[in-house]
Parts: C-alpha cells; sequence; structure tokens
C-alpha cells in the first residue's frame, strides 16, 4: 500500500456489529465469550473502528449475517442490506407454518406501502 492510500475506515462495520450485537441482546462480555475474545477489543471495534484481524472480521460478519458490500461498495447498490441479511438468517429458524405468517405480514406491509402512495 502506498503511503498517499487512504486507509479504511472500519468505524461503519463497528457499528453494524453493535447494531447486531444489541439485537441479539447480547453483552459485550457474552460476544467477547463466543468469540473468544477480550470484551475490551469488541468495545474498541464497535466504537473506534478498530481494524480486526481478517479471522475476526470474517468471525463476526458472518455470526452476524452482515453485508460487507454495503462497507466496501458504498457507492454501488448492494443486493441485500445488513438488516436484510440478518432478517433472513432469522427467518432460517422458522417452519413452514411461520412462513405462512410471515408472508402474510409481507403482503399486508407491501398493500400498506401502496395505499399510501
Amino acid at each position: 500500500m502506498s503511503k498517499d492510500q487512504a486507509k479504511y475506515d472500519f468505524k461503519a462495520m463497528g457499528q453494524a456489529i453493535k447494531q447486531a450485537r444489541l439485537k441479539k441482546g447480547w453483552t459485550r462480555e457474552q460476544l467477547a465469550q463466543e468469540v473468544d475474545l477480550a470484551p475490551r477489543y469488541i468495545m474498541s471495534l464497535e466504537n473506534k473502528g478498530q481494524h480486526p484481524s481478517f479471522q475476526v472480521f470474517i468471525t463476526l460478519m458472518t455470526l452476524f449475517h452482515i453485508s460487507v458490500d454495503q462497507f466496501l461498495f458504498p457507492d454501488e447498490e448492494s443486493k441485500k442490506s445488513a438488516r436484510r441479511r440478518q432478517l433472513d438468517a432469522e427467518l432460517d429458524g422458522l417452519d413452514e407454518r411461520d412462513y405462512i405468517v410471515m408472508e402474510a405480514t409481507a403482503k399486508g406491509l407491501k398493500d400498506a406501502k401502496k395505499a399510501r402512495e
């Protein structure tokens, strides 16, 4: 890497990790135990945008189903946002009866959105 080339800012990814962790209801200590890291390191990733090792980066992104495209290619529209991938992960834990409810809910939301427009 040349001296003139800027380093990547990991603050946005750190915030995405924090939001995903909070959504699961985990403390930093719980996440740290899950991925075998120090809670203080998790805090630095989330709040200061500390640069993680590649392994930590992959572990956290896959654990929380966070798409990195939105961070690496912010000017290009990603097919699925981090929130959408997190929702997909939640749906993976449902059964067929639950999917019927979710499908009807999604249809109701789309119809309500069309009615507002």
